[in-house]
Formats: structure tokens, C-alpha cells, sequence
């Protein structure tokens, strides 16, 4: 058992005045929830599906039958978590929406620049700016989802946009072979050409606030033996 029964929860749904309810790990139910790759298996505290957890008992395979259709209570569960409700404690909330709130700083961080001066805004000034905002987070919806809405909202207090650029770099035969599968992963390969020296020149696209962590990778591999230039921005 993956879940501890502390931190569990109830996941609920009512289905023809019925009610059915399992014990889920509030996070993983949340990632679940939102499309990740977490397995039901997981999500759960104990592969049961309930009529009433507080008094533990159980649903009767009829009745599963002929609510869902089946009894594998994974199944069930799925189902349970798609169309019912989370009950979480205040504090549950509280840690759950801090967390989210940390994972959109970042994920702006990375994809977004201060345009004016073509560099990421630190993760703690945009949280701060979120503060400053009031922002509501919802801890159950994907992060994605509400980045549109936190950006508009943050545009009030930090001067910030989205921007791609397109990065030349030039990496020495011997580091160019293992380079080449790094450049590719980081973003759009706009272009490659190898030179009689076994040197590898690339151009890849990738976002401006990825810039600095780009260079650092190549930095890394290379021992800092590589040339790079932005040849291009423009606004994602």
C-alpha cells in the first residue's frame, strides 16, 4: 500500500441516488485527474469501492454491477475519480494549492522573459507578483490550464512575455556525437550541418527563459568548449 490512510481522502460519486466512494491519495488524484502518468493502482488506499467509507462498508458486487457495469473496483475507481468529487481537509487544500502555485512560478520561469532585459523572471518574483495579484490557484485543475490566466494577471506588477529564440551553436568533434541528441531534445532543430573537422553547427529553436538552462546543458557537456549566438527572437 502506496497511500498513507492519514493523508487519504474520500473520492465520491452518486450514480442513480446511489453513492460510492474510495480512498485516494489527494495529490495523485489530483495528477491523475489531470492526465499524468499515474496508475490507479496508486491513487488508491485500498482497492475498494465503498457505500459509505466512515463505516466501512463496502458496495456489494451488485450493486457495482449495476452502477458501473463491472466489479473490477479499478474500473470503478477511474470512474469515481472522472465524474466525483475530492474531499480534502483545509490544510490538504492549503499544501495542495502552494504546490501548484510553486509548479506555475516555475513553468513561467522557464517559458517566459523580462522583456526588458531578455531574461527569466526569478521563480520567488513571480510569486510574488502572484501574491501582490491576489491569484486564486486551483489545486484539481492541470497547470497548463490556468497559465494564460496567471500571466494576464502577474502583467499588472512584472513586465513579462513569452518569446522564442533561435540558438546557433557550434560544438567540437569530440563532444558533437553526444551533443547532438541533447540539442535535438531541447527543443526544434532548425538546422544542422557537420564540418570536414568532424564539428557539428546547429540551430535550434527553444523558449527564451529556457535560454540560460540550454547553455548550461551544453556547458556541462562540453566542458565549456562550444560556441552558441542568438540569431533570432520573436514573440511566442
Amino acid at each position: 500500500m502506496s497511500v498513507s490512510i492519514e493523508k487519504a481522502v474520500i473520492s465520491r460519486l452518486t450514480v442513480s441516488g446511489q453513492k460510492f466512494e474510495i480512498l485516494v491519495d489527494p495529490s495523485k488524484a489530483t495528477d491523475w485527474k489531470s492526465g499524468k502518468a499515474v496508475a490507479i493502482e496508486d491513487v488508491l488506499a485500498y482497492p475498494v469501492i465503498y457505500k459509505d467509507v466512515k463505516a466501512s462498508e463496502s458496495a456489494a458486487d451488485s450493486e457495482l454491477q449495476r452502477a458501473f457495469g463491472t466489479t473490477n473496483p479499478n474500473a470503478i475507481a477511474g470512474e469515481i475519480l472522472k465524474k466525483g468529487e475530492i474531499q480534502i481537509t483545509t490544510e490538504q487544500r492549503r499544501e495542495m494549492v502552494e504546490q501548484k502555485r510553486a509548479q506555475i512560478a516555475s513553468l513561467i520561469s522557464r517559458r517566459g522573459i523580462n522583456p526588458q532585459t531578455n531574461t527569466p523572471h526569478p521563480e520567488q518574483r513571480i510569486l510574488n507578483a502572484m501574491q501582490q495579484g491576489g491569484i486564486n490557484i486551483d489545486p484539481f485543475m492541470d497547470t497548463e490550464a490556468q497559465l494564460d490566466r496567471v500571466v494576464e494577471s502577474i502583467k499588472r506588477f512584472i513586465p513579462i512575455k513569452f518569446q522564442n529564440v533561435v540558438v546557433q551553436v557550434k560544438i567540437p568533434p569530440q563532444f558533437a556525437g553526444k551533443s547532438f541528441s541533447m540539442i535535438k531534445a531541447s527543443g526544434k532543430l532548425m538546422g544542422e550541418q557537420w564540418l570536414g573537422d568532424g564539428s557539428l553547427q546547429a540551430e535550434i529553436q527553444i523558449l527564451a527563459g529556457a535560454l540560460d538552462e540550454f547553455i548550461q546543458k551544453m556547458s556541462n557537456l562540453t566542458h565549456g568548449n562550444f560556441e552558441s549566438k542568438v540569431i533570432k527572437r520573436e514573440d511566442a
